[in-house]
């Protein structure tokens, strides 16, 4: 008789939250495809499910137990692995959910996660969590590929050391832990090798990087290792504390081409009350300074900020001075997010809790604020030629879309084939919030 031919497994993941989760996603389909796994779309049936959790919202903790609760009932027999945010802070809750086999990964074990998946001995309840608090080294997660994207992630540091009184993320990632510096080049050729064009370095908590490494050393300095590796690639750092761009930071991302002219740096608040409130380590002075400098060294650089509207103790007063500070900032965008109530964190159990209508009330008012600061700064680069990573055109108008150094997303007619190529587009039109271009003649004819 002949041999048994094995059946490849197949593996749906399903993802919630931040670039990290995202980048980390990305090393668990690379490890499955490496051990002979098919991946499967999560909406249909497979043997391993892995859903890869966040806690950062009360509503992210229910989305993650929803995905848990669907992997559970596509395949009784199928072996569910959650891990991520939600997994750290909240076994005991997701152990209720099923009495069918389940098994949780913590975060400081994310890179055994393939192994205890693809193990041939099906769990009935198995837990692989240790104390996230204690943990001294970040999980290498190595990536070879994302699929279906253009732009790659890569995860440099975890862990976060700072405290936000409505931050569940310090309990359910640990300490800050820094990928040491040949590491991140290594895993940054790899990219470069298959490819990608543009590597987003990301993080829990970015700007501590290096801190923790012997001899310590910070983002500057392991940006000018990536810099030196050479190659058609460009660089985009996903968010960092204003108290955490310095001098020669600044001065390396406003020297280089190849490092994007575009800062994230979250505010959450422009009420000094408030952001004492929430135990954040400036005040709107200093934090306005270090914008000013921002701006005043790279003026054509996307600046965007995080705003936290609704925190307890919000007065319609200290929305008012946030709302005016923002007004006042040189910024290009802003993300809101309405304070949810996080079990666990300080700030649940604050008084003064702003009430649901007022907090959506607030929202609406600084999404208008952040539609108003978008246009203008998109408005002000019509009419000039821009490099921009083209990626698909599987949008609504049929175009090719990609993004300007400085972080403007825009559509221009070209070929499908210079998808995932660095091109130069010029600005042509604004039409609301939507930006249109052209592609210059050289770079059609050349594709």
């Amino acid at each position: 008789m002949g041999k048994k031919v094995k059946q490849k497994k197949k593996v749906a993941i399903a993802t919630l939250g931040c670039k990290v989760n995202q980048y980390e996603t990305a090393s668990f389909q690379s490890g499955f495809t490496a051990k002979g796994a098919e991946l499967v779309p999560f909406s249909g049936e497979a043997d391993i499910y892995v859903i890869n959790t966040c806690a950062v919202t009360g509503k992210a903790a229910a989305q993650s137990r929803r995905m848990i609760r669907r992997a559970l009932k596509s395949n009784p027999k199928a072996r569910v692995v959650v891990t991520g945010c939600y997994s750290q802070i909240a076994s005991k809750e997701i152990f209720k959910l099923s009495k069918q086999p389940l098994c949780i990964v913590g975060n400081g074990f994310k890179d055994q996660l393939v192994d205890i998946a693809m193990a041939e001995d099906c769990c009935d309840l198995e837990l692989f969590m240790g104390d996230i608090s204690r943990r001294k080294g970040i999980s290498p997660l190595p990536v070879t590929r994302f699929s279906g994207r253009t732009r790659a992630y890569l995860k440099v540091q975890d862990g976060c050391d700072r405290f936000c009184s409505y931050c569940i993320v310090p309990y359910a990632r640990g300490p800050s832990r820094s990928l040491p510096a040949a590491r991140v080049v290594e895993q940054a050729r790899v990219l470069m090798d298959q490819g990608y064009k543009e590597i987003v370095l990301t993080g829990i908590h970015i700007g501590l990087y290096g801190q923790d490494l012997e001899p310590e050393i910070d983002l500057a300095f392991l940006l000018e290792k990536l810099l030196a590796l050479g190659g058609r690639v460009r660089y985009r750092i996903s968010s960092l504390e204003s108290a955490e761009i310095t001098e020669p930071l600044l001065e390396l991302i406003a020297a280089s081409d190849a490092v994007m002219p575009h800062l994230h740096i979250p505010l959450q608040s422009g009420d000094d009350t408030i952001l004492q409130r929430m135990n954040r380590p400036y005040t709107t002075s200093q934090y306005r300074h270090i914008l000013e400098k921002c701006a005043a060294r790279m003026p054509d650089a996307a600046i965007g900020v995080d705003v936290l509207v609704g925190f307890p103790g919000e007065t319609k007063e200290s929305f008012a001075t946030t709302r005016k500070f923002l007004e006042e900032l040189p910024i290009s965008y802003l993300h809101v997010f309405p304070y949810s109530k996080r079990p666990g964190t300080v700030a649940a159990e604050m008084p003064d809790q702003v009430q649901s209508q007022e907090k959506d009330r607030r929202v609406a008012i600084l999404r208008q604020l952040d539609h108003q600061k978008r246009t203008a700064f998109y408005g002000r680069f019509v009419g000039c030629s821009r490099p921009v990573l083209a990626e698909s055109s599987q949008n609504r108008f049929k175009l090719m879309r990609g993004f300007t150094d400085n972080y403007i997303p825009v559509y221009f007619a070209a070929p499908e084939r210079i998808g995932n190529e660095i091109v130069e587009v010029t600005i042509t039109r604004l039409v609301d919030e939507n930006v249109f271009g052209r592609l210059t003649q050289h770079e059609e004819q050349e594709g």
